[in-house]
């Protein structure tokens, strides 16, 4: 960890109230980021503002302590119900909800602000109740709040602060109906304060905030810089029977304490798994299939060390706040390219250096031009020396699911095909 990804702005000289003061500093925070110095000036003068900066540069920080600010400094209107919040802050993944409601809980530890969230998955009773206690700032995803909100738990009359987290992510997972439909349902762009926040600011996610936000200032931090100068990145030529004992070589040449693999397809992430683990390296696979209480104790083992290797789809890239991730792998290449960005983002946060090593195989090499335009560089290349790849330990065979019986006289459940002279 640096401080050079660090501007020269400190926190204490920021227009905070001591509530949202105490909790930055019992985070241990001084200076601000670039994003955070550019943008929090703005959005504590009350105005909105759509920023854009690398992933991994305190983007949330940003926008939680300025709906904070906001709501300690401004009384809540004598016409709002209790039940009805007065913050929104949507993100596009369960696991990003809950890694914002972690930081919220922590910055805003002594503001007495209420924290509800609401993500599918799980707990939807449990959280239905919260909400229904009432409290000031609702962290959710699109689907399961409009779920509620349909049927009438709270209102959105009293929204004073808007945030849209990864707005380019609501586009790529087909949520852009789901914000239009709530932003309708909001008050007036001109009362209340609207701030989105992306790695990337897209034509399509502009037309969103000029459309629905007042004015909002725009913010970008390097905007011709879209991966971080601290991410080592490498790729690799393999044919596709070399993938596997590329990964497993690497991996045991390197310390994989904390290594995330990407992949494309959840039949990838299986075998993946499978070979990594035969092969004596601890790993799991994390898909939007996989249910949410597993994929929590997964990402908490990953966490704390305790499992070294994450295997995710895309549904992992965007939201997974964890420190100290040293080696990012591409084991296929994107299919969507700003994903690459995305991906190899979870290494190298906050100053720290890390890896991104990618495999350019027969399937998905074609999408290496345009990464390398969109990155607007060559990724430097590798060779694959003779000898480095071993001889791999095949997976124990995946039990087969049982057909169900079928009737007497049939096989797994299908009837008997009639021939053509039965009558």
């Amino acid at each position: 960890m640096t401080s050079k990804h660090l501007s020269d702005t400190s926190f204490n000289t920021l227009a905070l109230v001591e509530p949202v003061a105490r909790g930055i500093a019992e985070m241990g925070f001084e200076k601000c980021t670039p994003i955070q110095a550019s943008t929090l000036p703005l959005a504590l003068a009350g105005e909105d503002v759509a920023g854009q900066a690398q992933t991994g540069t305190g983007k949330t920080a940003a926008f939680l302590v300025a709906v904070f600010n906001r709501l300690l400094k401004e009384p809540a209107s004598a016409q709002r119900r209790a039940r009805d919040p007065r913050a929104l802050i949507l993100a596009p993944t369960r696991e990003l909800a809950v890694q914002i409601h972690k930081d919220a809980e922590a910055i805003g530890q002594f503001t007495g602000i209420n924290l509800g969230l609401a993500y599918g998955g799980k707990d939807y009773e449990k959280q239905r109740q919260i909400l229904e206690d009432g409290v000031d700032v609702l962290i959710a995803t699109p689907g399961r709040m409009i779920d509620y909100f349909k049927q009438r738990v709270f209102s959105l009359d009293a929204i004073e602060v808007l945030v849209i987290d990864e707005a380019d992510r609501m586009f790529d997972l087909g949520f852009i109906k789901d914000i239009r439909y709530l932003m309708r349902r909001l008050p007036p762009a001109e009362r209340r304060m609207s701030l989105l926040f992306s790695a990337t600011l897209s034509h399509r996610v502009l037309e969103l905030a000029y459309e629905h936000m007042n004015e909002p200032e725009l913010v970008r931090i390097e905007p011709g810089k879209v991966t971080a100068d601290r991410i080592r990145q490498v790729i690799y030529f393999p044919s596709n029977h070399e993938k596997i004992p590329l990964l497993v070589a690497l991996l045991q040449q390197m310390d994989p304490s904390r290594t995330m693999v990407f992949v494309n397809t959840k039949r990838a992430a299986e075998v993946v798994q499978g070979y990594l683990v035969a092969n004596g390296i601890d790993a799991a696979a994390i898909s939007g299939d996989v249910p949410q209480k597993k994929r929590e104790r997964m990402l908490a083992e990953f966490q704390s060390g305790k499992l070294p290797v994450l295997i995710g789809t895309d549904v992992a890239s965007r939201g997974l706040h964890i420190d100290n991730v040293s080696h990012v792998f591409n084991f296929d290449l994107p299919q969507n390219i700003e994903d690459y960005v995305h991906r190899i983002g979870r290494t190298a946060r906050a100053g720290a250096e890390g890896d991104a090593i990618s495999f350019g195989c027969e399937e998905y090499v074609f999408a290496l031009p345009e990464i390398e335009s969109f990155v607007g560089y060559k990724i430097p290349t590798a060779a694959i020396e003779p000898g480095m790849l071993p001889r791999l330990q095949r997976p124990p065979p995946r039990p087969r699911k049982k057909r169900p019986s079928g009737p007497a006289g049939g096989r797994g459940g299908r009837p008997r095909r009639r021939s053509r002279n039965s009558g």
